[in-house]
């Protein structure tokens, strides 16, 4: 039997907000569709409360990653540390696994956010070459969109002249 190769993407970037403001955008799954880059159509599609996200939360996403065909994905939120941590989970998508690690750090200017996301994907040697040729340019991509969305958001970039 074969094993399936898992891969880790680490990302950091520092947010110029509080840890309040900062947890509350990201422990809301209402704002991952404004960080998700618009060609992917992600979308939230259980009815959630607004309250932000609790262990045990299971969240349906409707997505399209590649080659604009939709599927269906869900996570569950697996740990939750209020202001310093929490842990999403796939237990049903495009994955063999997926689990994405968000943690928050205060530092003098804001917070330092830090993601770390291990997966694995399905059908072996053609997972394999899927990733190298595909997915792991995808991914990235996604990050990439993510970190510009917030820099927008919580980074001003304006110089005052």
């Amino acid at each position: 039997m074969k094993t399936a190769v898992s891969h880790q993407l680490r990302w950091a970037q520092y947010l110029h907000c509080g840890i309040d403001t900062a947890w509350q955008f990201f422990s809301s799954p209402h704002n991952l569709a404004r960080i998700t880059p618009p060609e992917m159509r992600f979308s939230v599609v259980s009815d959630l409360p607004d309250s932000g996200i609790y262990e045990g939360m299971i969240i349906d996403y409707r997505v399209s990653p590649l080659f604009s065909i939709p599927m269906k994905w869900q996570t569950e939120i697996t740990q939750v540390e209020p202001y310093k941590s929490f842990t999403d989970y796939q237990k049903k998508g495009p994955y063999r696994l997926w689990k994405h690690v968000h943690e928050f750090l205060p530092w003098d200017e804001g917070v330092l956010m830090k993601d770390t996301v291990e997966y694995e994907l399905p059908f072996g040697v053609l997972g394999e070459v899927a990733h190298r040729w595909i997915v792991k340019k995808k991914i990235h991509h996604i990050f990439d969109y993510r970190c510009g969305v917030l820099d927008n958001l919580f980074n001003d970039k304006k110089q005052e002249t």
